[in-house]
């Protein structure tokens, strides 16, 4: 009997101590400024200087391809006001079938209907792809949400 209160009591001291752990964790991180919390999180992470949102499209775009675009430049003229008037944050609607676009094209690698972020580093393009907003497409919410905080941790590492 006295083995068996023995080893009750041992995981019931070891949750307790994990318990009290993890809100001193989450207290110290209440006290940190979010760049802190951040850099505690992620300390190789480098904030972008500028973000471009570059949407290419087609001279005929269908109703997927509208959206993707225009939901694009709504997140930003809604989410980044203040970083679209600065220059931080730019949104791009380009022609690729236009021959005035075709180095733009070209640094993009851009096939058809497709929504790039450059991230700029000291000077250096980061470009990616980002398919997951065709998933979106149809949830004006999720996509802006989604975008919104994508933007949000290349621009402040958040």
């Amino acid at each position: 009997m006295k083995i068996l209160h023995v080893a009750l009591l041992i995981p019931t001291a070891l949750l307790l101590a994990s318990c009290a752990a993890s809100s001193a964790d989450v207290s110290n991180t209440e006290k940190n400024s979010p760049a802190e919390a951040q850099a505690m999180k992620d300390p190789e992470c480098v904030p972008a200087d500028r973000i471009i949102v570059a949407n290419f499209h087609a001279t005929r775009r269908c109703v997927s391809c509208i959206a993707v675009g225009e939901m694009a430049q709504k997140t930003i003229e809604q989410e980044f006001q203040q970083e679209q008037r600065k220059g931080t944050v730019i949104f791009q609607s380009i022609n690729g079938e236009l021959p005035e676009n075709s180095e733009e094209v070209q640094k993009y690698q851009a096939r058809g209907s497709s929504l790039f972020i450059n991230a700029i580093r000291n000077g250096e393009d980061t470009i990616e792809e980002d398919v997951t907003v065709w998933r979106l497409a149809g949830n004006e919410e999720a996509y802006i949400r989604y975008l919104q905080e994508k933007l949000s941790a290349l621009l402040y590492c958040s």
